[in-house]
């Protein structure tokens, strides 16, 4: 997906201003008290819990934060939230296939927002299983070329090509911006560990829903798509979302 980083770019500068507003954070704390939940409060014991404390750390979400999020999680809080993880799955505008997957205390809730969204964008929601075939879980690891304000890391990328093939990735695809590569699932770590030790330390690493096929649109028409996109991923009790769209430099740049 020839503009997939750079829509990746778009939308770290846009989670700057939501930790900014505290928002990325209450969303890292919902994904650890879940995991620590299902999985126990031990992150080496705990593959789901160990990823979610990292991607909060690398958002710099303080320490004091994450403990207690972890111990909300594990029972040892009293009056916490109990969260719980739900998918929604639906089509988009133009027939795209979209997965949201929300942690949230109220599912009437949820549902509602999120059903209101596919409804005013003119897409609608599906039943369980209508659109999940058309996604496979991956490992997903980026390893940022540039700092946020353009400068070049000093990286270079055909060693952290390399490297990743080396240690057991799947896929790995180079922009000017990024090194993003794919894993099977139980071989994330262990990649993502190899870069580090190699000097390649990674920016983000995650668990992620990967379209099996893509569908191409016209700009404007894709513009509709990641309009809906950005609006679910505003909604408090949303996670993730994943599509099946073909991004573009192009589309990117109308959108942006």
């Amino acid at each position: 997906m020839a503009g997939h980083s750079k829509w990746a770019n778009i939308k770290r500068r846009k989670q700057a201003v939501d930790i900014a507003r505290g928002k990325i954070f209450t969303k890292l704390s919902r994904e650890i008290q879940v995991a620590a939940r299902e999985g126990g409060p031990d992150p080496e014991a705990n593959v789901r819990l160990r990823l979610a404390i990292e991607k909060a750390r690398s958002e710099n979400m303080p320490k004091e934060n994450i403990e207690r999020a972890i111990r909300r999680g594990a029972g040892l809080e009293k009056g916490a939230a109990e969260y719980e993880q739900v998918r929604y799955e639906g089509y988009g505008p133009h027939g795209v296939a979209i997965l949201v997957e929300c942690l949230t205390d109220n599912r009437n809730r949820t549902i509602s927002e999120v059903r209101r969204l596919f409804t005013r964008a003119g897409g609608n929601l599906g039943e369980p299983g209508s659109v999940a075939w058309q996604f496979e879980e991956k490992g997903y690891i980026a390893v940022q070329l540039q700092d946020e304000d353009g400068s070049p890391r000093g990286l270079d990328p055909e060693a952290v090509f390399e490297a990743a093939l080396e240690a057991g990735a799947e896929d790995v695809e180079i922009s000017d911006e990024v090194v993003e590569i794919y894993t099977e699932r139980n071989e994330l770590s262990q990649v993502a560990q190899a870069l580090e030790a190699q000097g390649f330390p990674p920016d983000t690493t995650e668990l992620i829903m990967q379209p099996k096929a893509t569908l191409q649109l016209a700009p404007e028409a894709a513009v509709s798509v990641l309009g809906l996109v950005e609006a679910l991923e505003e909604l408090d009790d949303v996670n993730k979302v994943y599509h099946n769209l073909e991004i573009t430099d192009e589309i990117v740049a109308q959108f942006a």
